[in-house]
């Protein structure tokens, strides 16, 4: 049987970040998905934004991690010279109602360490981008976007150059906590053992943590899909900026916004809707409510002016109507799993954490009593077969 340092599950953003960190400290890190590519889910069907780090609650893993890892992802595609744009973001008021809410954002995001936060008044917004209209906004410098596949394609090569085992179209069907690690069952009979397993499995996290023995009801690691549908618009192009709608207080979703691309395009999204399977079709009968979402900070565009580009589908801790909840990040020691780190609910800001994150499960990841990245796999569990 194969015997592993550490065993990462998924390939997306995340996981592939967790991989190349974790390539630096263990000699054997193996990268499984079931799919036959990599980033097949989440990671490469999103909006593609640097987040600031400006709309989570102070303290939370979503606001230290966006933070830390906006500036870490910056660094890090300036370093390996990967494509993006620091182009930052107007939060824009509609109405007279909504600017007291911009001061609200403002003050977040001042709290959790986002600076250069600045508001402008609707006519210096109409200046710089004159297809939108606003009663003011907030200007959010720090907000970029990127090329998603681009920066995965790299953290992939990365890991590989330092040893990374990468295995796609490689599904887990089961896992077994034994003595000095777990036992991994893969679909058509493969198996072998890991001291540390990584659940980095995005859209099927909470699967995995059921395999491990993890009762997902209890812990709170359901996950619930929630759906996200853009449209696409030739009419607007060369935007410089992007243009989010303020936020509704305590939701679960940003709004609707525009999505800007490093080749110019620009398209719409992600509307929000509870599903209960993964469908990438998108129902165009939520086409209206997308387009009067528009047409209230939009000058001049019509109906006709939209078309469906593309979905994508979060993975959520809570359900419709229950309140925001922090991604889950944590080594399951204290249900009896050592060393079995979840990564469950990654959803936005993941992208933008990814980097950071994965710095946070090396933390996570402990060898009690023998000095990290020791590793003894002469156990009862690795001599098996």
């Amino acid at each position: 049987m194969e015997k592993l340092d550490v065993l990462v599950i998924g390939a997306g953003v995340v996981g592939l970040a967790v991989a190349e960190k974790l390539s630096h400290r263990f000699e054997n890190v193996a990268l499984v998905d079931k799919e036959e590519f990599f980033g097949r889910h989440t990671s490469s069907r999103n909006s593609e934004v640097i987040h600031s780090g400006t709309y989570y609650p102070k303290d939370s893993l979503k606001a230290k991690l966006c933070i830390e890892g906006r500036k870490r992802l910056y660094r890090f595609l300036e370093e390996e010279e990967l494509p993006h744009l620091r182009c930052g973001k107007f939060i824009v008021a509609t109405s007279e109602e909504e600017l007291p809410l911009l001061e609200h954002l403002k003050e977040r995001g001042e709290r959790n360490g986002v600076e250069d936060l600045l508001l402008v008044d609707g006519e210096e917004i109409h200046r710089q981008e004159p297809e939108v209209r606003a009663k003011g906004g907030l200007f959010v410098p720090s907000t970029g976007i990127l090329d998603v596949h681009s920066l995965m394609k790299r953290l992939l090569h990365r890991a590989e150059e330092n040893g990374v085992m990468a295995a796609f179209s490689t599904e887990v069907c089961a896992i077994e906590k034994c003595e000095g690690g777990y036992k991994v069952f893969f679909k058509g009979g493969d198996e072998i053992f890991s001291t540390r397993v990584v659940n980095s499995a995005g859209l099927f996290s909470d699967r995995v943590a059921e395999m491990a023995g993890i009762d997902i009801e209890t812990c709170g690691y359901k996950l619930h899909y929630n759906k996200g549908e853009y449209y696409k618009t030739t009419k607007i192009r060369g935007m410089k900026h992007l243009i989010y709608p303020v936020p509704p207080f305590g939701g679960s979703h940003l709004g609707i916004h525009t999505r800007l691309h490093l080749d110019g395009t620009v398209s719409f999204g992600p509307n929000s809707y509870y599903v209960d399977e993964i469908d990438y079709s998108i129902d165009e009968t939520w086409k209206d409510d997308f387009y009067r979402s528009i047409s209230k900070f939009l000058r001049d565009i019509s109906p006709e002016d939209i078309s469906p580009d593309d979905t994508g589908i979060r993975a959520k801790l809570q359900a419709d109507g229950e309140p925001v909840k922090d991604f889950v990040i944590h080594n399951e020691t204290d249900r009896g799993l050592e060393n079995f780190v979840n990564l469950i609910g990654i959803e936005s800001p993941g992208l933008t954490s990814c980097l950071a994150i994965a710095d946070y499960v090396d933390t996570l990841l402990q060898d009690q009593g023998r000095e990290i990245g020791n590793t003894d796999k002469s156990s009862d569990c690795a001599s098996d077969g």
